[in-house]
């Protein structure tokens, strides 16, 4: 919505709020936030907020705790789902050390600089998530189940899919928070959902994505029922995907995606630790419409990357791998960083595939290039990618090294 610091606080004093959530993530994407009163507000522009995340994953420990949140006022946003008097706003924050300096953790500062790198070379990328998710019921004191809340199947109507008011109300509740979500459908396994958005510039698209699941989980929460991101919540059944659709311009002129898809996929091993970040991500992989050859074609649903039926604008490349456990902030950063790196060496993508690759034999598989098989691989992979250490601050990489062997 592209509020000033005065229409903020304009705002706050004209729609009675009550409460400022300061919103941002650890280190793996998931949500945090800090709630100030509006008293508070004024110091938290000028100066930020200070908190002590020695507890926030990835954020360094006891040594080095103390960090300030700085309120990125064009992220103002009603959360509509709580009470109308005394209304609670939100506002995603960058993280600072006490000094100013920007914290080498905050992955929404890593993507703000990729943009701005980019932006200096003279192009600007665009991204549109869709994201899957499922919907378990819930007992009577509202805990998971385990239980499908449908056993509907893909793009199937009520009765059967019972999901579809509780979808209509994720997506107006979207829109009241200026999000535009484009379609939204049951997908192929019991209980499973997808969403998908408009595409955006690259922070406000992260940003969105990030709402998104706070949105889909307080919905489903007040409708009695849990929403489940995780990549592979029931065995033999398909996994929940976060496909990220990607566009490139120069001035007011698109870019071919050749470059673009090329730097992808010359990148894409490295990259897999981040945009698949857990266990259950590799079980997902290679299954039931996930990906896993690193192969690219026009239409075609089996490929790593597919550039949909499309036109002009909405011309746009389809990146089909990553899950809804991966950090968006990082996952957008490291595709500018990868499409830069065909960009500005003219790298060329290899032959189109378009054979089903679900259904392929080995002799029409041979040749092909395969996704990292395990999270070990996929840390042994990032480890010792020159790629990832000329992007990636040491600290993120340590934090899913780390992580990666602790899941082990």
């Amino acid at each position: 919505m592209n509020y000033t610091y005065q229409e903020v606080k304009q705002f706050v004093e004209e729609e009675d709020v009550k409460f400022i959530r300061l919103a941002f993530c650890d280190v793996f994407g998931k949500p945090k936030n800090v709630s100030i009163m509006p008293t508070e507000l004024d110091r938290a522009f000028r100066e930020g907020i200070a908190i002590d995340a020695w507890a926030v994953a990835g954020f360094g420990g006891f040594t080095r705790s103390d960090l300030f949140l700085h309120p990125d006022p064009e992220t103002l946003a009603i959360l509509p789902w709580r009470p109308e008097h005394g209304r609670v706003v939100r506002m995603y924050c960058d993280i600072t050390w006490p000094d100013g300096k920007p914290f080498v953790c905050d992955s929404r500062s890593f993507l703000r600089k990729a943009v701005e790198e980019a932006a200096i070379k003279g192009y600007t990328f665009r991204f549109g998530t869709e994201q899957e998710f499922y919907l378990f019921r819930g007992d009577l004191e509202g805990e998971d189940t385990r239980i499908p809340y449908d056993n509907a199947g893909y793009m199937d109507v009520g009765p059967e899919d019972r999901g579809e008011n509780i979808r209509r109300e994720i997506c107006i509740t979207l829109e009241q928070m200026g999000i535009r979500p484009e379609r939204s459908h049951h997908e192929e396994g019991p209980g499973q959902n997808e969403i998908g958005f408009r595409y955006g510039e690259a922070l406000k698209a992260a940003d969105d994505a990030m709402t998104f699941r706070s949105v889909v989980s307080a919905i489903a929460s007040r409708n009695g029922v849990q929403a489940d991101f995780t990549p592979k919540p029931i065995k033999d059944r398909p996994g929940n995907g976060m496909h990220i659709n990607f566009s490139v311009v120069s001035g007011p002129s698109e870019i071919r995606l050749d470059p673009v898809v090329a730097g992808i996929l010359a990148n894409i091993k490295d990259m897999t630790l981040f945009l698949n970040p857990v266990p259950d991500s590799y079980e997902r992989l290679g299954a039931l419409k996930a990906p896993g050859y690193i192969t690219w074609a026009r239409e075609n649903r089996s490929a790593l990357i597919r550039i949909p039926a499309a036109f002009g604008k909405y011309e746009r490349g389809e990146l089909r791998s990553p899950d809804t456990m991966a950090n968006p902030y990082l996952a957008f950063g490291l595709m500018i960083y990868a499409a830069l790196h065909g960009l500005e060496n003219g790298l060329v993508p290899p032959k189109m595939t378009e054979i089903n690759l679900y259904k392929a034999g080995a002799e029409d598989l041979e040749g092909l290039k395969r996704l990292p098989l395990s999270l070990e691989d996929a840390a042994a992979r990032a480890q010792t990618s020159d790629f990832i250490r000329k992007h990636l601050p040491e600290e993120i990489l340590k934090a899913y090294l780390d992580k990666a062997v602790y899941t082990k």
